[in-house]
């Protein structure tokens, strides 16, 4: 099969990234411990290192005793600093960039610093090896011969105080895309970058509709709602009327579990491969590597170094037990600590982790430290739901003595929901203002929330089921679960708890 000069090139420069992989593959430790040799060269001149006391020839030991374990919070400060025009603060390098990812207790946005290093050695490279090692498989591919789809988020890059620069982390590498990857990529840089999405959907769907696209990258529920707008542009049945070269699409962000049913409608033929990817603001981790085989790679050779604790004993900056990776084994969730080429050391990443391989590292995503729903991508945590309820409590005199929370999954073609489950100790004035006031909480806490909620386009409004009083209670003591150590799980990611706690109310009744 011929190719154009064009495939040719490209294929031929990813190839250039293979023997690195194999070598991460095969000698994965000798790896890390050069990532982590590299970080302290360059850690111990930052002020956040000679204020630890890094320094050279000490050893891994020395470095988790001495540098504490950070979240985003403990981190801020220092942070600030860097966002105010500091330099050296963090990393030994430039720092003006910063990836505006979902808030957290104390504040509703976070910023990610993103330094060239994070740019060059992670970031951009992960999806260069994602390529790689795509087209190292699929030798017939003829992906750019034609345009990759790129949907990013919606919001803009943005100066901060004349010095420094937020946005997106999609919008970040938009910004930053090497010529030939900006080259073969739609939509164009204008409508990428739009901030309103309901406008940038119409604008894009508009713009693909005659070109040859080959591939699609972006999360799940943003996608689906983007494809399904085409289709109804286009009267057609399915994607591959529309772009019959049509053959990758590679995703992350949110679980791909709910929405793979609507994707098969979209490739009927399922000659469209998928890759899953592991991104997110503070670095790109994993990618599937094998089209075949479950299961993403973990990037060991990526700017990052990375350490594991047990879940059993994951006590946040207090946990004791931390494990580099030579000392993990399979089947037990971890959560994940970073450090990295863009200043983060020994952060608390906030997911937890699972290997399903040794020998190469794969990994799956297995949940979160702490309770939430991420089902359409909003990252809704626990202590967003507290504040929530607590603020519509107050606004209609209600009060609740237990509730929990989930997924709520429409009919194809429909967006989704959250479904609340609500035991009232004092009913609300009125069930329908309380579920606005919640709702409007919730967006004014969680600015990913508010963005799926726009106009109803991944999110529609809250579904509220009043339980009957004792119902929680009655459920718990069923399970033997009665007592101050046994609590009902405010947030779940999907609706086995949900809809256990349902049938055994209509058990009841």
């Amino acid at each position: 099969m011929a190719f154009s000069p064009i495939t040719d090139l490209i294929v031929w420069r990813l190839k250039g990234r293979l023997p690195r992989m194999r070598r991460m593959i095969e000698d994965p430790l000798s790896v890390q411990e050069e990532q982590w040799k590299y970080l302290l060269s360059r850690g111990l001149k930052t002020e956040y290192g000679k204020s630890h006391g890094l320094e050279m020839g000490m050893t891994v030991h020395d470095y988790s005793q001495r540098l504490p374990i950070m979240n985003y919070e403990s981190l801020t400060p220092w942070i600030e600093r860097t966002m105010h025009g500091e330099q050296g603060v963090l990393w030994d390098g430039p720092i003006s960039w910063f990836a505006k990812s979902s808030g957290t207790t104390n504040a509703r946005s976070k910023f990610i610093p993103v330094s060239r290093e994070s740019l060059d050695d992670n970031h951009l490279a992960g999806g260069r090896d994602l390529l790689a090692l795509y087209t190292a498989q699929r030798e017939d591919s003829s992906l750019f011969d034609g345009l990759s789809l790129r949907l990013g988020g919606s919001t803009k890059i943005n100066e901060l105080r004349g010095i420094s620069y937020s946005g997106d982390l999609s919008a970040i590498m938009i910004e930053n895309l090497p010529f030939w990857a900006e080259w073969r990529s739609t939509p164009s840089h204008d409508i990428a970058l739009l901030e309103e999405w309901e406008e940038k959907i119409e604008k894009i769907a508009a713009q693909i509709l005659k070109q040859n696209v080959t591939s699609l990258f972006g999360v799940p529920s943003w996608m689906l709602v983007l494809m399904r707008r085409v289709l109804e542009l286009t009267e057609a049945q399915n994607l591959e009327e529309i772009w019959p070269k049509l053959e990758l699409f590679v995703h992350g962000g949110v679980s791909y579990t709910p929405y793979r049913q609507a994707f098969e409608a979209l490739f009927p033929s399922q000659g469209v491969k998928r890759m899953e990817t592991y991104n997110a603001s503070e670095g790109f981790f994993a990618i599937q590597d094998r089209l075949d085989v479950p299961g993403l790679l973990l990037l060991l050779d990526h700017g990052i170094y990375y350490e594991f604790i047990p879940m059993t004993e994951f006590h946040g900056r207090q946990s004791e037990t931390v494990l580099p990776l030579s000392d993990v084994v399979l089947g037990v969730d971890y959560a994940m600590l970073i450090s990295t080429v863009g200043g983060l050391w020994r952060y608390i990443v906030g997911d937890t982790i699972r290997f399903v391989s040794l020998l190469p590292y794969r990994i799956e995503i297995s949940g979160r430290t702490r309770l939430f729903i991420n089902a359409f991508g909003e990252e809704l945590i626990m202590e967003n739901a507290e504040r929530a309820m607590d603020r519509a409590c107050a606004a209609t005199g209600a009060e609740v003595s237990d509730y929990t929370a989930g997924p709520y999954f429409m009919d194809q073609g429909r967006s989704g929901a959250h479904e609340w489950l609500i035991e009232f100790h004092q009913s609300p004035s009125s069930l329908e203002a309380f579920a606005q006031v919640l709702d409007a909480a919730l967006q004014e806490l969680n600015s990913d929330y508010q963005a799926k909620r726009h106009k109803d386009l991944i999110l529609q409004a809250p579904r509220l089921r009043v339980l009957p009083t004792h119902c929680f209670h009655n459920w718990l003591k069923s399970k033997g679960k009665l007592g101050g150590q046994n609590k009902v799980p405010r947030l779940s990611n999907d609706r086995k708890l949900l809809d256990e706690i349902l049938q055994f109310q209509a058990d009841k009744v």
